[in-house]
């Protein structure tokens, strides 16, 4: 069933390819990223229209035909995967950690992705499952800058229902400094999620560590804080 389904997804999604819009995509990205051409209202369009066919096929079936799309090897099939998986996610089991942490070390190689997939599939499993939290830990000391990313990103979805503030500064401490562009820009990212419920102490993080954040990271910490505590962070 997974190969027919997959078969007639290929086929829509190049029904509705545009190549001026995969030449604007390959200019966006600065890294190399593998895409067909297809706008993400279409994709999305086609993801709802196949999982309606799927969705009675267990979560063990519907899993495996993400794996699949996975393997396929372009940004629109894992839209499509990482659609299908969130659908799941009041059916997530702790068991499912290793699968996600395979598809984050296998699949994603750009920040799209992984920001797709850990503001969504990710971000929900770490909030529903908070035992797995130490596990983020582990990818920022990776060597691989989209688990470094991912460390931060994943936490993006529970900080925005209050939630693990202390864990979101601990990531940041070990992503300070890193030299990644992108993992700083991820790291900011968080803490400006978080200053939208925390203003008070992501404001305070950021008058200590000013000195040592990079200035990509302190421009996305403070960009939704108060201006009269946004124009301190920006005094020498």
């Amino acid at each position: 069933m997974n190969k027919n389904i997959i078969l007639s997804i290929k086929n829509d999604l190049n029904d509705q390819i545009n190549l001026a819009y995969k030449e604007q995509s390959y200019k966006f990205f600065k890294e190399k990223i593998n895409i067909l051409g297809v706008k993400a209202p279409a994709v999305k369009k086609i993801s709802k229209k196949y999982f309606a066919e799927i969705k009675n096929s267990g979560r063990g079936e519907i899993l495996l035909a993400c794996e699949q799309l996975l393997e396929l090897g372009y940004g629109e099939y894992n839209q499509i995967a990482f659609d299908w998986a969130f659908r799941l996610k009041n059916e997530f089991e702790k068991v499912d950690f290793k699968i996600f942490e395979k598809w984050l070390k296998k699949y994603v190689s750009n920040w799209g992705a992984c920001d797709d997939f850990c503001t969504h599939v990710f971000g929900y499993f770490i909030f529903q499952f908070p035992e797995f939290l130490s596990q983020t830990i582990s990818w920022a000391k990776s060597s691989n800058r989209w688990l470094r990313r991912a460390s931060a990103v994943v936490l993006i979805y529970s900080l925005r229902r209050e939630k693990y503030l202390k864990n979101a500064f601990e990531i940041a401490d070990i992503l300070l400094e890193d030299k990644d562009d992108l993992v700083r820009k991820g790291y900011g990212w968080m803490l400006k999620e978080a200053s939208n419920l925390y203003p008070n102490d992501v404001f305070v993080y950021v008058m200590k560590n000013k000195a040592l954040m990079p200035r990509v990271a302190l421009r996305y910490a403070i960009e939704k804080l108060p201006k009269k505590m946004k124009k301190d962070t920006m005094k020498k």
